[in-house]
């Protein structure tokens, strides 16, 4: 399946962890001169704890001799950094001034990995996770990671642009990579449908009151008169809520929103606030995510699986099975594609769901699907495990799934492209925290790691299975996410011009995945006791090593920013001719001039505003009168009518 030079490099010893030496200035010459000579001074080698400082051999970064891999080729280059850029790919470079050398021979030089969905320090079902904004993008580092893609998550009727501030004075001093946002849009106008049903309750009150028709009739008139004001207001709460999704997307850099079909009486929406949110999306060329789950069927079965006394974390699969997110994830392409509104499934967790997405794009829908580390390298059997702090650690919303062939069957398909990308949903939440639903899972908080972990998780389950090769894995673990996010190529590529996000991979190595080791804060691993091949040697990120041979030296606040622009051409490429292939089309045709039913008379006006007298029959249909005959075929019936 692989090349016979990709070969090589796979099959290649393990190397030794390599000496990194600086090398005196050498200017540009001119052919077929001579350059000059100079000494090496020797950098801090591993295991040195401090930050290295910051100067000319860091502002240069030469990596020499690896294998460079995008998403559509492989070559063997040497790639030079310079002020955080990627300044020349290729052989025989003329690299300017003092340069930092990485020495790559025998290993994977990749594009860094943008995990499209974590929730840094979220504030959720009462409590916050516990890995903030610093220890998980440390450890998305440590796992080969450059770029994180979290969320805003509003309160219900809290401004957006203000959650979006609020997030950014969260993440700004803290990240150590790259970031951008998701928005959610976690309400749209709810309160008109309380009232609805209050005016209706009470016009049901006037009918059964006859007699106090006059009192209750004037209530009724308030009480409508209150509905027309809160009508105005949900009015202009929706005007609000599309304002501040322009506005997000104008002035803040946000090109993402996401909807929420579970999580009922918090965040979920119903169908037609879906449709104003998708319309809202696509007035503005912005990507419609959505976390897609039936979230009335999920409280139904909770209800009735706590009334059977089932508390433990096998009530959160049982309440949510399978066909409840592939009902969801149907619904969310229907209603979207109503709109014509691209659509992106966030955490495809089922082959079912999966399946949706699959043939929802061979019809043709603009529609993208995320499997997330969890659902590629676990399942959901954990639920049933007699230890209850190690059933709730696996507890998330959508669940992992008990079928044992999910994982693989979500890496088949996003090797051949009928899934785009992987993300985390890294959302992390201690044991004690996790024990907040010791007697209810719907108390436990719903999150799991993963950003750490995601990059070797793919490659073992993908590229290690023959799943997939090199240049796929890169496209799953980055290229496809900035293509998709519209900040490709800046980031999701190692060309000339681009990010200086880069990542020295050892496909050999190996690693065994367990909370006594990794980066992040909390206290449990769902990838405990997983060996993986591939391994981050060396990361550097906006043209500084963060990783050098598997040490962290990630700085705080070291990460900034980047802001999404709207209408990706990965998104919305095609959207003008598909809506006008698909335009409603009104048929021209002779006004109709025949007779016209007046509803509640027996009368027909005619178009001449004459009335005649009709039968309670329909007109159209011939009346025949009853005869009495004595000899009906048949035989005799004297008496009866035919």
């Amino acid at each position: 399946m692989w090349s016979e030079d990709l070969l090589e490099v796979l099959e290649e010893q393990i190397v030794v962890p390599r000496q990194v030496h600086t090398v005196a200035a050498e200017p540009l010459q001119e052919k077929g001169s001579q350059p000059p000579t100079g000494s090496t001074t020797d950098l801090p080698l591993r295991g040195s704890t401090t930050d290295l400082p910051m100067c000319s051999a860091q502002n240069r970064i030469l990596i020499r001799g690896g294998r460079v891999v995008n998403d559509d080729c492989m070559q063997d280059a040497d790639v030079f950094i310079e002020d955080g850029v990627i300044s020349q790919v290729g052989s025989d470079l003329h690299i300017p001034g003092g340069c930092r050398v990485i020495e790559a021979k025998g290993r994977l030089v990749i594009p860094g990995g943008i995990d499209t969905h974590t929730h840094m320090q979220l504030p959720f079902m009462g409590t916050f996770a516990v890995d903030d904004f610093y220890t998980g993008t440390r450890a998305a580092l440590a796992g080969g990671t450059t770029m994180i893609m979290d969320f805003v998550l509003p309160n219900k009727n809290e401004s957006l642009v203000e959650a979006y501030h609020k997030w950014r004075a969260w993440a700004d001093p803290k990240v150590c990579c790259d970031y951008a946002l998701h928005v959610g849009v976690t309400w749209w106008g709810h309160k008109v449908t309380w009232w609805g049903h209050k005016v209706t309750w009470w016009g049901h009150k006037v009918a059964w009151w006859g007699h106090t028709v006059a009192w209750w009739g004037h209530k009724v008139t308030w009480w409508r008169h209150k509905v027309a004001w809160w009508r105005h207001k949900v009015a202009w709460w929706r005007h609000k809520v599309g304002e501040e999704m322009e506005e997000l997307s104008r002035d803040h850099g946000v090109n993402s929103f996401k909807v929420f079909m579970a999580y009922k009486d918090t965040w979920q929406l119903n169908d037609t606030e879906l449709l104003h949110a998708f319309e809202a999306c696509k007035h503005i060329g912005a990507l419609a995510l959505v976390h897609a789950e039936n979230g009335d069927a999920i409280k139904e079965n909770s209800t009735k699986l706590l009334s059977l006394g089932i508390t433990g974390p096998e009530g959160h699969e049982l309440s949510r099975p399978e066909e409840v997110e592939a009902e969801a994830t149907n619904r969310a392409c229907v209603l979207s594609n109503q709109v014509g509104c691209p659509l992106y499934v966030v955490h495809v967790m089922s082959k079912s769901a999966a399946d949706v997405i699959r043939e929802k794009r061979r019809a043709g829908y603009i529609v993208f699907g995320e499997p997330i580390a969890a659902s590629l390298g676990t399942t959901g059997t954990h639920y049933w495990h007699s230890c209850w702090r190690h059933a709730a650690a696996f507890v998330m919303g959508p669940p992992l799934r008990p079928d044992p062939s999910t994982p693989a069957y979500l890496m088949d398909l996003l090797a051949n492209g009928d899934l785009q990308t992987t993300g985390t949903d890294n959302c992390t939440f201690s044991g004690s925290q996790k024990a907040l639903g010791k007697d209810n899972f719907t108390k436990i908080p719903n999150g799991v790691n993963g950003v750490e972990d995601r990059m070797s998780v793919v490659w073992e389950k993908g590229v290690v299975q023959g799943k997939m090769d090199p240049c796929r894995f890169v496209a799953v673990t980055s290229t496809n996410a900035a293509k998709i996010f519209n900040i490709y190529p800046r980031k999701g590529r190692i060309a000339v011009g681009s990010d200086a996000d880069i990542v020295v991979w050892n496909p050999h190595a190996t690693r065994v995945i367990s909370a006594q080791t990794h980066h992040q804060a909390v206290d449990f691993n769902i990838f405990e006791g997983m060996e993986v091949h591939g391994v981050t040697e060396w990361v550097v990120s906006r043209g500084r090593v963060v990783v050098e041979d598997g040490i962290v030296r990630a700085v705080r606040g070291g990460g900034q920013f980047v802001p999404t622009a709207v209408y990706s051409p990965t998104v919305y490429a095609r959207t003008p001719a598909r809506d006008a292939a698909k335009a409603w089309k009104k048929v021209e045709r002779e006004p109709y001039t025949g007779p016209v039913h007046e509803l509640g008379s027996s009368r027909v006006a005619d178009t001449n505003g004459q009335q005649e007298q009709r039968h309670d029959n329909d007109s159209c249909v011939a009346v025949r009168s009853s005869v009495k005959v004595n000899q009906p075929p048949g035989g005799t019936a004297s008496g009866s009518f035919w």
